[in-house]
């Protein structure tokens, strides 16, 4: 397969790792679900990446590449191993040649929080490393998770190991590691698995030295729920997500998981959810949105985990609103390819109407209805939208309709 004959408007590869925060025009797409690791995933992928090029993606988040006791990735062992369930070292190099080739940066998900020992060690815990690459003792391991190490600088991931980075010798391993993965390997983005287990400010030490393009971290802790009643307010909510990337140096991003939590549920009939106390969007896209990645679902929240799901008979609606909205959107693979070419299909309209009117990360945005059936909005004034089942269109006539779907219009200058 050749990439020679895309068309190449997505982002050039870029030296300064703050480049693509800047420009604020990625769009990501999350290449895996739950169940990936059951096929031949990284040749699965190489047989859609010329649909995933042309169809304006800038990154594709690839599931954990390295070696683990579990086979969806989230339980490494031996981190310079590269042959998974998803693969073999040498597929996966191939994917990333050709990945390069179609000018779609390729995401790693670099899960660091906790590591899986080879052989007991203090207190009759697996937390030694030994006869592996990056042979660790006990003092890598957490003292609050069976190691001899510090207290862990964040939550604990309960049950294995979890990786002390206050020690100075860790972390010159794992950035060892992550410059290999960036220039050896061939990654050039990264995605922070359980960024809640340490400190941003390694995160932000990590980035610095190993000079992804774009970073993206996982802060998931819940929203403010009364019972199971989604309050309006998530200002905390957010607030916490914007000070995980404020200690990172503002290097990194975020996934928005509270636009998630209050999108799934406004989509139900509680548009009015959509606009914050003060007339803005009322996620981390609303304070923060050349931060803010904007998704619907994960391989954890939705696929077969389904731990948090969105609302299946509303993607479309979904999509609309984060495709024509600031912050950087992604798109699972299981909407884009699992739900028929009609959905791929409108999803790829969506895309194609941000790149040609140029919506970036921080477009303004102007909220002119958001009401039970209702929501409307005009972003960059470029482009206006409209989902759920209230009548509304644009007055004046230089607005064309550039695309609609079930429940959700879009409409762009003349």
């Amino acid at each position: 397969m050749s990439c020679v004959e895309v068309e190449s408007a997505n982002t050039a590869h870029q030296t300064d790792h703050l480049a693509a925060i800047k420009s604020g025009r990625e769009i990501i797409f999350q290449a895996f679900n739950w169940e990936s690791h059951k096929h031949d995933w990284w040749t699965n992928l190489l047989g859609k990446l010329l649909d995933i090029s042309k169809s304006g993606f800038t990154s594709a988040w690839l599931p954990p590449a390295t070696h683990s006791l579990s086979p969806q990735g989230y339980l490494p062992q031996d981190l310079y191993s590269l042959d998974s369930s998803y693969g073999s070292e040498d597929q996966l190099k191939v994917l990333l040649e050709q990945m390069k080739a179609c000018n779609v940066r390729a995401m790693a998900d670099i899960v660091i929080n906790h590591r899986i020992g080879t052989t007991q060690g203090h207190g009759g815990s697996y937390n030694r490393f030994d006869n592996i690459p990056l042979p660790w003792d006990e003092q890598a391991v957490t003292s609050c998770t069976g190691g001899l190490g510090n207290r862990s600088t964040g939550d604990n991931f309960d049950g294995v190991p979890n990786i002390d980075h206050t020690q100075a010798f860790v972390r010159k391993d794992l950035i060892g590691w992550l410059k290999w993965l960036r220039r050896t390997i061939g990654f050039q983005d990264f995605r922070f698995d359980f960024a809640r287990g340490y400190a941003a400010k390694y995160v932000k030490e990590y980035i610095e030295e190993a000079r992804p393009v774009f970073s993206v971290g996982e802060y998931w802790d819940s929203c403010n729920y009364n019972g199971s009643y989604l309050e309006h307010n998530q200002d905390s909510h957010r607030q916490r997500i914007i000070s995980w990337i404020d200690n990172t140096g503002q290097l990194s991003t975020a996934f928005d998981f509270t636009t998630k939590g209050i999108l799934q549920e406004a989509v139900k009939g509680e548009l009015w959810r959509l606009r914050d106390q003060v007339g803005k969007p009322p996620g981390v896209l609303g304070w923060w949105p050349s931060r803010s990645v904007t998704f619907l679902d994960n391989h954890d929240t939705g696929s077969t985990q389904a731990h948090w799901p969105f609302p299946s008979n509303h993607i479309m609606e979904g999509y609309a609103y984060i495709l024509t909205h600031p912050g950087i959107p992604t798109v699972f693979y299981d909407h884009f390819y699992d739900l028929g070419p009609s959905i791929h299909d409108q999803i790829v309209k969506l895309i194609n109407v941000r790149k040609q009117q140029d919506i970036h990360s921080r477009s303004c945005i102007r909220i002119v209805e958001a009401q039970s059936n209702l929501y409307a909005a005009v972003i960059g004034e470029k482009i206006c939208m409209k989902i759920g089942d209230g009548s509304w269109c644009p007055s004046g006539r230089e607005w064309m309709l550039a695309t609609s779907g079930h429940k959700y219009a879009v409409w762009q200058k003349q």
